[in-house]
């Protein structure tokens, strides 16, 4: 079903069952002989989400290897795993730097929050949904996972006055700030949509702030890109999973956000997937780089002043 601007989801449907798609790549990277990236509350919140073809892949009883090229994600599982580490690498960075008020927008099922080691009066915002922020932390208190900043959850829709409730929540604009939109603005908000989140963004952002996100269309335009949708589509529902990833983004044109950035004022510095494959220590991604949706996103860094 298409997507409309007053829609609802959780993580086990519709576009929440991306954030739980991904926690299980994490998982499942998390699992390797040599991982490169540790996430110790992936399994257990994509077990508790309870979609089978997920929690199969998270606690290793689906080889990932099946998965690769067949579910439109080349090497699937490495591919989160590098945009894990590219945005890691990222917050390590603001904390040597100094600063110390972080924001993640659209968390999902991101633990950050608790398997970060963030330096000392850190305070870490995580916006989404109410009932994908209550889910996340019930379901880590149980696991007695504890923040070792201070974290304060914000339980509201992007589509909905998010500024004022996190300024509510202690958000200080004055202070410098490490923004986060991770898997957000790769086609799943219309694009006046993007544009009012990135307005919000760079309203509340003091001098020395920073963004990190990734951009683009996981599901592109093109003839090619849809026919590889319609083809992802059927994969998934081979293994028991009506996900139809075309049918959850947007269509026509999506923000630039380095671009946006640059235009008000950041410095910005931009990588493709294969180059955060290499940053992430990963074998080269090689010709898959070159086919969507690989080659229809981009990850950019921002800073101001």
């Amino acid at each position: 079903m298409a997507r409309t601007d007053a829609d609802t989801w959780d993580l086990a449907n519709s576009v929440g069952a991306t954030a739980t798609m991904v926690a299980a790549a994490r998982a499942a990277a998390s699992r390797r002989p040599r991982p490169v990236i540790n996430d110790p509350f992936a399994e257990p919140l994509v077990r508790a989400v309870g979609l089978d073809l997920f929690t199969r892949l998270a606690n290793g009883a689906l080889d990932p290897v099946d998965l690769d090229g067949n579910l439109g994600f080349p090497r699937m599982i490495d591919t989160f795993a590098a945009r894990a580490v590219f945005f890691d690498d990222y917050f390590a960075e603001a904390g040597t730097a100094g600063v110390q008020q972080v924001v993640i927008v659209a968390s999902g099922l991101d633990s950050r929050p608790y398997r970060l080691t963030w330096p000392a009066g850190t305070t870490v915002y995580e916006i989404d949904q109410p009932q994908v922020i209550e889910f996340k932390t019930s379901t880590l208190s149980k696991l007695g996972a504890v923040s070792n900043a201070e974290h304060r959850a914000v339980g509201i829709d992007l589509r909905d006055d998010w500024p004022t409730a996190l300024l509510g929540a202690g958000f200080d604009a004055d202070q410098p700030t490490a923004w986060l939109a991770e898997g957000v603005l790769i086609g799943f908000l219309p694009q006046e949509a993007e544009v009012r989140l990135l307005d919000n963004i760079v309203s509340l952002s003091g001098d020395g702030s920073r963004l990190a996100a990734d951009y683009g269309q996981v599901a592109g335009q093109s003839e090619e890109a849809q026919q590889q949708a319609r083809a992802m589509t059927d994969r998934w529902r081979d293994l028991g999973l009506d996900l139809d990833i075309a049918a959850l983004t947007y269509p026509g044109e999506h923000t630039d956000v380095a671009a946006y950035l640059w235009a008000h004022g950041w410095q910005t510095v931009t990588s493709d997937l294969a180059e955060i494959f290499t940053a992430a220590g990963l074998p080269p991604l090689g010709d898959a780089g070159q086919q969507a949706p690989a080659n229809s996103i981009g990850f950019v860094r921002a800073s101001l002043g």
